[in-house]
């Protein structure tokens, strides 16, 4: 039987063997990473040496760098009323694009009618002349776009983004869960305030994320309180192995970035060509940039969820989009943000590559899609 082939690494990456190894060696330590004897102090090394590992992939201080069990949790961390800069007053109102995580359109601590959506345009990109007007007609605000989408891969233009929102007063959070170790990012060269990461979306354990803060952020409330771990900001005693295991895939993972980046590059171009040769198929925000590794395409009568099933069939493993909600019969959020209508947003397959993503693998998922196209798609 053939090997299966895995091209949904959007939705979670294997285990990189660096981080096996990272969290089988913290799995024999039985100290508490808050404890002050020797085996605590053990403990505490391998979550500040992982904290130092991210900060400085980043361009972060150690200190602000928070661990928190998901990026869902570092998301709601990051969405708190009362937020203030080094300079400006507290924010008093949140403002996210429409093509957010749902863990961020879900609002934070936010109150519901405290909470606006920023349009995008049809190639997924934020509205920058949207988010001016939004900016320009109420308090100072917490702004939340996300680096590169989920779905599309498609990049935000987040340093005009930051400019604009500190013209205004405000401040800017970044999901960045899915652009790190997949193309470069820095909180400081793009003057983010806030940004969020995630373990597995990069070859580390489920169950670990991080929000990172920018030097002189006053008053991030926690979500979570109780013993006071992360200097406060996060209670509950720290996943040491998750965490360990964390920091050596983000290690991994940014030695290998442009070696990475530049093949999946390569490989994703070939699968768009020959999507589009094969069945006239729709590759969507294949106008602007976008991450290396990510296509989402339709076609015209496809359904996405009988495509994925048929794909599985074949042994290929792809999504319809987000895996926290690919399990619900409904059209893509982020593709009717976009303007496209409920039947195409309802028919869109993502195909995320990784870095052990051979030619191979692509062969097979277009050999796949010649047999499927036959008969999904109407005549």
């Amino acid at each position: 039987m053939p090997t299966r082939v895995y091209l949904d690494w959007n939705a979670t990456a294997p285990l990189r063997s660096e981080a096996r190894a990272a969290m089988v060696a913290a799995f024999d330590l039985i100290g508490n990473p808050s404890s002050v004897h020797a085996e605590g102090r053990e403990a505490r090394r391998l979550v500040e040496e992982a904290r130092a590992a991210l900060a400085s992939a980043v361009g972060a201080l150690p200190r602000n760098v928070v661990f928190t069990s998901a990026g869902t949790e570092a998301n709601a961390l990051a969405l708190s009323p009362g937020l203030k800069g080094a300079s400006g007053g507290p924010v008093q109102r949140l403002l996210v694009s429409a093509v957010e995580h749902a863990s961020v359109l879900a609002g934070g601590r936010f109150q519901a009618d405290a909470v606006g959506q920023i349009r995008v345009t049809r190639s997924g990109a934020v509205d920058l002349g949207h988010l001016k007007d939004l900016l320009g007609s109420g308090p100072p605000a917490l702004v939340s776009v996300m680096a590169a989408n989920n779905e599309t891969g498609a990049l935000q233009p987040i340093a005009e983004a930051a400019r604009i929102v500190h013209e205004a007063g405000g401040l800017l959070h970044v999901d960045a869960i899915q652009a790190l170790g997949k193309i470069p990012f820095n909180i400081k060269a793009i003057d983010a305030d806030l940004a969020t990461f995630s373990a597995h979306k990069i070859g580390g354990p489920k169950g670990v994320g991080a929000l990172v803060v920018a030097e002189g952020l006053t008053g991030l409330e926690p979500v979570l309180r109780g013993g006071g771990q992360e200097l406060g900001r996060r209670a509950g005693t720290e996943n040491v192995a998750g965490i360990a295991g964390f920091g050596a895939a983000v290690k991994a993972a940014l030695e290998a970035l442009p070696e990475d980046a530049e093949r999946m590059t390569t490989l994703r171009d070939h699968l768009e060509n020959d999507l589009r040769a094969i069945a006239g198929a729709t590759i969507f925000s294949q106008d602007v940039a976008r991450l290396p590794n990510t296509t989402l395409f339709t076609a015209p009568g496809l359904k996405a969820e009988t495509a994925v099933i048929g794909f599985d069939l074949e042994g290929i493993a792809v999504s319809s989009g987000s895996a926290c909600s690919s399990g619900k019969v409904q059209p893509s959020h982020v593709l009717s943000a976009m303007g496209f209508d409920p039947a195409t947003a309802q028919g869109a397959v993502r195909l995320s590559l990784g870095w052990s993503t051979g030619p191979e693998d692509i062969n097979r998922a277009l050999e796949a899609w010649r047999k499927l196209g036959n008969t999904l798609l109407k005549g």
